[in-house]
């Protein structure tokens, strides 16, 4: 038997329709089976806390061995794990085709569906999961502005911790009334001649997804300029419901399926007119690229949304191989840092946005491939957001001694969590963003 492998990791499908999925029995014998291996290797610990809690409770048993771990702690492993994926992708050398068939994240979200349909999950995490309710109130006009302060409030955060589970002194973002919809309603996209480059076809419907349209809509905007001063039309979705990331890290499966019935029919008649896909937030372009396939290995439309769906940077590369990028910059952006998100590392695309950013005149682009520990939920709540800073620490440290102009992170919850740490020459931290600005635009 192999003690590990060279070969690019596979995947297997989701089998999340099938009654033994949600067996506790079952999933109880396959996580005892999986942790025995994670023991005797532990290269994943400095990833995440999913790791070192695992560990801690072998190191702290009678027989230093899993057997000497009861079934109940094994619980306390899947509340850290926030399923970035990085294990499976970056450090496991057990995953898929080895024997071992080793797929750590899949059984985290098998163990998280189990309990959700105990109704084990918490209400306060159901709530601040649910994207779709808080856009819905945050964008509400006078409301929008009444949360941003009122977020702000000492005692309002002290009774938001004891109700919501949202630990005090987290960062929350900003709700905008006047969002991304609303702002692009009536604008039609740009007239350009078409021309394709390599799996792009030169014209992209922009998937809002609900962070850009209710909390960053300026990012959404930045994405429009930079693509349509490229030759690129950009047009929005006529409709969308949320990708589905947050439910799926709380193991609610059956809304999964709800947003997607709503998406992938709408995404999938763009792509037939022509449009490529392309959303401004790692986590959602890896929804409709990995997550949904995997659910739906047999679903040709999602099949075919996979296909055609791009990171923005990744899009852009595309273009650029083909001559069609735009370089007359206007603006040198000097050094920039830019923090990898993990659901962009494991899209496997390679550094695509430092490759854009560096093609600016005297930019100078580090990077750092370490997780910022937010994670959506897992940075905000009371009990995770300490271990959430404390995954962050490293990025920060090594930000701080880059004395960089810029700090930059394509998910802006990772850029705002890193931000936090640091004290910034310049605002702006998003690539996207410093792009537009480096067009003069």
């Amino acid at each position: 038997m192999r003690e590990g492998s060279l070969e690019a990791p596979t995947r297997h499908a989701l089998d999340w329709t099938n009654p033994d999925f949600y067996n506790e029995e079952k999933l109880l014998e396959e996580m005892e089976r999986i942790f025995d291996i994670c023991h005797g290797c532990r290269r994943c610990v400095s990833l995440c806390d999913a790791y070192p809690t695992l560990f801690d409770l072998v190191d702290e048993s009678d027989t230093f061995e899993i057997d000497g771990v009861a079934k109940e702690d094994y619980w306390k492993v899947v509340d850290q794990c926030f399923m970035c994926d990085l294990c499976y992708q970056t450090k496991c050398p057990y995953v898929p085709p080895h024997e071992w068939n080793l797929d750590f994240p899949h059984v985290m979200l098998r163990a998280k569906a189990v309990q959700f349909k105990k109704g084990e999950r918490k209400l306060s995490h159901k709530l601040i999961s649910n994207t779709k309710l808080q856009g819905a109130v945050g964008s509400l006009p006078v409301v929008s502005g009444a949360i941003n302060v009122a977020n702000k409030l000492k005692g309002v955060r002290k009774i938001l911790e004891k109700t919501l589970d949202l630990d005090h002194r987290a960062h929350l973002p900003e709700f905008h009334s006047k969002t991304l919809r609303k702002r692009e309603k009536n604008r039609a996209p740009a007239q350009a001649e078409l021309r394709e480059a390599g799996s792009t076809r030169g014209k992209a419907a922009l998937f809002a997804t609900c962070y850009c349209n209710v909390n960053t809509p300026d990012i959404g905007q930045d994405l429009i300029r930079v693509f349509e001063h490229n030759g690129i039309p950009v047009r929005l979705t006529d409709k969308e419901e949320c990708c589905g990331m947050p439910k799926l890290e709380q193991g609610d499966l059956k809304t999964v399926d709800k947003y997607r019935k709503t998406n992938i029919p709408e995404l999938v008649r763009l792509i037939d007119e022509g449009w490529d896909i392309v959303a401004a937030i790692p986590s959602c372009v890896l929804m409709f690229k990995q997550e949904l396939p995997l659910m739906y290995p047999h679903d040709p439309d999602v099949q075919k949304v996979k296909q055609h769906i791009f990171d923005p940077f990744e899009y852009l590369v595309h273009r650029h191989k083909a001559g069609l990028l735009n370089t007359e910059f206007k603006l040198e952006l000097g050094k920039v840092v830019w923090q990898v998100p993990c659901h962009q590392r494991v899209q496997n695309i390679g550094p695509k946005t430092r490759d854009i950013l560096a093609l600016v005149p005297g930019t100078e682009v580090d990077m750092i491939e370490r997780c910022s520990g937010h994670d959506g939920t897992y940075g905000v709540r009371a009990g995770t957001w300490e271990k959430s800073q404390k995954i962050a620490r490293p990025v920060i440290n090594r930000a701080k001694k880059m004395d960089a102009d810029y700090l930059v992170s394509d998910c802006p919850m990772a850029a705002t969590q890193i931000a936090d740490g640091l004290d910034l020459k310049n605002a702006e931290t998003n690539p996207l963003t410093l792009l537009r600005k480096a067009y003069g635009l």
